[in-house]
């Protein structure tokens, strides 16, 4: 029974571990992530000098798929070379994550030239310096879609109650399975007792019937 009390314990303790380590911090990272968008429109969001952008096309696959989370790296645009993803900001203000597949200078000026890996063309417009948000160090699969909606004020106040409606369930359970526990181990010492006084009465009525 002790086993069986203990093992239930450390199963609970981890399965909350593991909802903190998984929801938490991507709850917070949205939340933080929107203050800073409403904060300053004009400016992408960082944590850390590290941006994430959702990748909503698939021009970069087979390198980077539609609905990735992809996390970039404010750099110095002078440091970039060929063959490093970049995220840009195109004319229209859209970010996109393409490679720099050349490097070229007007009227004193650097431009890179860039293109999606799955794109037959290269990008029309040149990038310019002040339109980096950062170099591209990795990605997520399938978070971009998730983070998306997460980011919407709604899917955040739904989350906040689901979580809390699950740690409110799981904390009564713990707890009733923690009694049940609690009072087969007390029923399990009654009995032994009582086992135990039976034994000695037993006993003492040997000893008497011996004795006479």
């Amino acid at each position: 029974m002790k086993k069986d009390k203990v093992w239930y314990k450390k199963a609970s303790n981890w399965l909350y571990i593991l909802a903190c380590v998984i929801l938490v911090p991507i709850l917070i990272a949205n939340i933080y992530i929107m203050f800073q968008s409403k904060a300053d429109k004009d400016k992408v969001p960082n944590v850390f000098g590290y941006k994430p952008f959702i990748v909503l096309s698939g021009s970069m696959e087979v390198e980077i798929h539609k609905g990735d989370l992809v996390i970039t790296k404010m750099v110095n645009p002078k440091t970039l070379k060929k063959k490093d993803i970049i995220a840009f900001r195109d004319t229209e203000g859209t970010v996109t994550t393409h490679r720099i597949i050349d490097i070229v200078s007007e009227d004193g000026k650097k431009y890179f030239i860039t293109k999606g890996d799955n794109n037959s063309a290269q990008d029309q417009k040149l990038v310019e310096f002040k339109d980096v948000e950062g170099l591209y160090v990795g990605r997520i699969p399938g978070v971009g879609s998730i983070m998306n909606s997460l980011s919407e004020p709604t899917t955040i106040v739904i989350l906040l109650l689901g979580i809390t409606v699950i740690f409110v369930l799981g904390f009564m359970i713990s707890t009733k399975k923690q009694q049940e526990l609690e009072y087969l181990e007390f029923k399990r010492q009654k009995e032994e007792e009582a086992k135990k006084k039976l034994k000695k009465e037993n006993s003492k009525k040997k000893e008497s019937n011996e004795d006479s």
